[in-house]
């Protein structure tokens, strides 16, 4: 503040203003608001209010897909569009025609889960062709559609397998011997994923890769699969496994064989209750988290930006990746650990 000056003299200038009729800040404001934030509000509503967005998972009733579903339905919601969600049931066949069905209503946006690399091309790009929006969601086909949402499966398979060298490699004082538990092996999340593992693996010679077998995303699978490893590889020092609700399975094979204290179990996935709960348990050794829950989000920000950027669908590629996050028993629990929410229903009668 300059010599001479006061607050009591600012304070006596202002007032002065005021009672002359002259404008101050707050005097110039409209009571019904700025006209900017009324055009913003316009605008955006004209892009969102009633506009359909679909969504479908492989199946309901599975954490990962559910959290995904709840969190774009409620974004849905509050912005006064429609939500529409099919259940395929893992079958598919059926996600085949629950998706030609959907293209056929031509919603705005059209959000899949691919199961496979190949298996909805055909209809990913009628899709588009037809004037929908599509997002690819955490597993890619080979067609690149408008946007993809998830994790980097390849980076997900190096960082997974950079802590087993760290835990089992060389000068660890182990067997080396690992397992890897893959899903579906033609799904993208197994085809990028085992691609950053072996990557990293083959970077250090005492590891050694006993068995890399396909479990099919199934925890049944998992344990039986595992329960012969660990027979014949008594020395096992680690067991990756590309999902947790899998990889629970080829935990427990562990834990029957007394051997859980040894074999550190790691596992990759959407960090539900249900994961930390088997961190907690001393199952898993370490889990990364991909946040279905911040993919959600993402998702609904990939449609958002799309609608609002008004580019005809087909014609534009946006990558939204969602980053890793290390749980161990430090820190698997609270925001970390989503609860396990119930399967999403859709709002709009078609």
């Amino acid at each position: 503040m300059t010599k001479g000056h006061s607050w009591a003299g600012i304070a006596a200038s202002l007032a002065a203003l005021a009672w002359l009729g002259l404008p101050t800040t707050a005097l110039a404001q409209e009571e019904s608001g700025t006209k900017t934030a009324h055009e913003l509000r316009a605008d955006y509503d004209k892009d969102l209010k009633g506009k359909t967005i679909a969504f479908l998972p492989i199946a309901t009733g599975v954490p990962l897909m559910d959290e995904w579903g709840r969190v774009i339905k409620t974004e849905a919601e509050w912005r006064g569009m429609k939500f529409i969600i099919r259940d395929p049931a893992l079958n598919m066949s059926a996600m085949q025609q629950a998706l030609t069905a959907l293209v056929d209503q031509k919603p705005d946006v059209l959000i899949v889960q691919n199961p496979s690399v190949t298996l909805l091309m055909k209809e990913l790009k009628r899709a588009e062709s037809q004037g929908i929006h599509v997002i690819q969601m955490n597993m890619s086909s080979n067609y690149k559609s408008d946007a993809f949402v998830g994790a980097d499966w390849y980076e997900v398979g190096r960082i997974l397998a950079e802590d087993v060298v760290k835990v089992c490699g060389t000068g660890s004082g182990t067997s080396g011997e690992v397992q890897i538990v893959q899903g579906e092996l033609a799904a993208a999340a197994s085809v990028d994923q085992i691609a950053g593992v072996m990557d990293t693996l083959k970077k250090d010679s005492a590891i050694k890769v006993v068995s890399n077998q396909a479990a099919n995303w199934d925890a049944n699978n998992a344990l039986n699969i595992t329960a012969t490893v660990i027979q014949q590889h008594p020395n096992l020092c680690a067991s990756i496994g590309f999902w947790g609700i899998m990889q629970s399975g080829a935990a427990q094979a562990i834990r029957n064989a007394g051997k859980i204290e040894q074999v550190k179990v790691y596992a990759s996935g959407e960090g539900s209750q249900l994961d930390c709960d088997q961190v907690a348990q001393g199952n898993f050794h370490k889990f990364l988290s991909y946040t279905a829950t911040e993919q959600g989000h993402d998702a609904f920000l990939a449609a958002e930006a799309l609608l609002e950027g008004g580019t005809k669908p087909g014609t534009t590629h946006k990558e939204f990746y969602t980053r890793p996050v290390w749980l161990d028993k430090a820190n698997a629990s609270g925001a970390n650990c989503y609860p396990v929410p119930k399967p999403p229903t859709s709002t709009a009668s078609n």
